[in-house]
């Protein structure tokens, strides 16, 4: 699979990377351990070097799960973690103190059978720690060996700059797809100025640019979808435009959605490495064909001329996990 580096960092990715969370949390019950396993040295066997995780997810069973994967192949991959929850519980409130950083960090590392943290990131800006506070605590980690590279999560454009200042970002990590744009306006402009690379999480609409969601599925009652006001049954009806110019592109190009979505992110900018995840090797499979699929200005132009026409309804978040984000 091509690589491309993260921005100025000199952090090399795969193009795709494998965004971990869903086999233990988010997206209902967890994956069974010896098939998560299979799937994660399968995603690296296919030419993804990249993997995703935090603390919190679980909180803690997904790094344990990374940990076991990868550690047969560990000096061939990048391992992206993160910090910035009291207790590591994303259930609890926003903590990136000092202290709080380096326990998770020292949690991660030995959860994920490693000696270093190739990318690290903040979760979420904690407002009652300074950002540069933050910084410094990840500067003397890197000088001590434990952490290479770092990033933000869901940062907005005054928090990078601040924390650019004080210790280079190699990545932001932020939601971002054909069914999410908001990064386009302010994010994305940021980023390219400071040299930072761009790391987008759900680059399928957390499922819904597959095509495989319409306003009839039901969710399993633990899936985080069921808070999300874009994902009501209402919404989902309304929203299907987006999934059908997709549907369509696809066609064209004799793709699937989901490649045509991936395929659409990967060609926005050089500096971005999209992460999906799956449970299912062959959803997998097809993600990773969409990096070998390549969309002409032609075929780009007409999924923006298309795309214009098409208003997404439903807010990406519930008011309080909103009230976390862009800081």
């Amino acid at each position: 699979m091509e690589k491309r580096k993260l921005g100025n960092s000199g952090l090399e990715v795969s193009a795709l990377g494998l965004g971990c969370m869903g086999l233990s949390f988010g997206y209902g019950p967890a994956t069974d351990q010896k098939e998560a396993i299979q799937l994660i040295r399968y995603a690296f066997e296919s030419g993804i070097t990249f993997f995703d995780t935090a603390e919190c997810y679980g909180p803690f069973t997904n790094e344990t799960l990374l940990g076991e994967a990868l550690e047969p192949f560990r000096d061939h991959i990048v391992i992206a973690t993160k910090f910035g929850f009291e207790d590591g519980d994303s259930k609890k409130g926003l903590d990136s103190s000092p202290a709080r950083i380096r326990i998770a960090v020292e949690g991660s590392l030995k959860r994920l059978r490693t000696d270093r943290i190739d990318l690290l990131y903040q979760h979420r800006t904690d407002p009652n720690i300074p950002i540069e506070e933050v910084a410094g605590t990840v500067k003397d980690l890197i000088k001590e060996g434990k952490v290479k590279h770092w990033g933000l999560s869901e940062a907005g454009s005054e928090t990078i700059r601040r924390a650019h200042a004080e210790l280079p970002l190699a990545a932001l990590q932020s939601e971002y797809s054909l069914f999410y744009r908001e990064p386009e306006k302010d994010i994305l402009p940021v980023l390219e100025e400071l040299g930072i690379g761009f790391v987008p999480f759900s680059p399928l609409g957390k499922g819904f640019l597959t095509g495989a969601i319409d306003s009839t599925t039901t969710f399993d009652p633990t899936d985080f979808r069921n808070i999300v006001p874009r994902f009501s049954a209402e919404n989902r009806k309304a929203n299907q435009n987006l999934v059908e110019l997709v549907k369509s592109i696809a066609l064209q190009k004799e793709a699937t959605p989901a490649q045509v979505a991936l395929a659409w992110l990967l060609a926005q900018k050089s500096w971005i490495a999209p992460i999906p995840g799956t449970t299912k090797i062959h959803r997998l499979q097809e993600n990773i064909g969409a990096a070998s699929l390549k969309l002409s200005h032609a075929d780009i132009q007409q999924i923006e001329d298309a795309a214009s026409r098409i208003t997404i309804q439903g807010a990406r978040y519930p008011a309080d996990l909103q009230n976390r984000v862009g800081k």
